[in-house]
Order: structure tokens, then sequence, then C-alpha cells
């Protein structure tokens, strides 16, 4: 490889990792990480979607945009699935699902 193809080459993420077997092991699991994280964000998506259906029906029937009793379920579900964490999680996903139409 000359000098110059060297410098303009993606340069690998750094694993950390202190020998070749495990830099390969974290490169894999950050791979199935990102994989992960796209059918997350897929996920939550469809979520931010489905809430919106609800929401429409609720208004357009008299109801109320947000059920405060739906979301404790919810709060409560997250909180006991995943602990503490759970419900800054849980939070975020109402946050992101309010409102939206």
């Amino acid at each position: 490889m000359s000098p110059q193809t060297a410098a303009t080459a993606p340069a690998a993420p750094d694993t950390g990792a202190r020998t070749p077997e495990a830099d390969g092991i974290i490169t894999d699991a950050r791979r199935r990480i990102d994989d992960l994280d796209g059918r997350i964000i897929g996920l939550v998506q469809e979520r931010m979607a489905v809430s919106a259906v609800i929401q429409r029906e609720r208004i357009t029937s008299g109801g109320r945009r947000v059920n405060l009793a739906r979301e404790m379920e919810i709060l409560a579900h997250y909180r006991d699935q995943l602990g503490k964490p759970g419900t800054a999680l849980a939070m975020t996903l109402l946050e992101l699902s309010r409102g939206q139409i």
C-alpha cells in the first residue's frame, strides 16, 4: 500500500482490545449491537405510529389525547422489567409518542 493510500484509507475503529482475538470478538459484537440498534429504532418508530392511531381515535371520539392511567401502567411495566433506568426509558418512549397528531 502506498503512503498516500494508507493516509486516505478509513481506519478501523479502535476496540481497546489487547489481542487480535479480543479485537475480533469486540468487532463482531459491535456489529450485532449496531444491528440491534437499527431494529430498536425501527420498533420505536412503529410504536410512535401506533400511538398516533390511538391518539387520533381517542380525540376523534371526544376523549383526551393522553391517558395518564395508561402511561402509569407503561412506566410501571418498564420499571418492573428494567429497574429504575427502565422508567427513564419509558418516559422517553412516551415523550416520543405523545402529541404526534
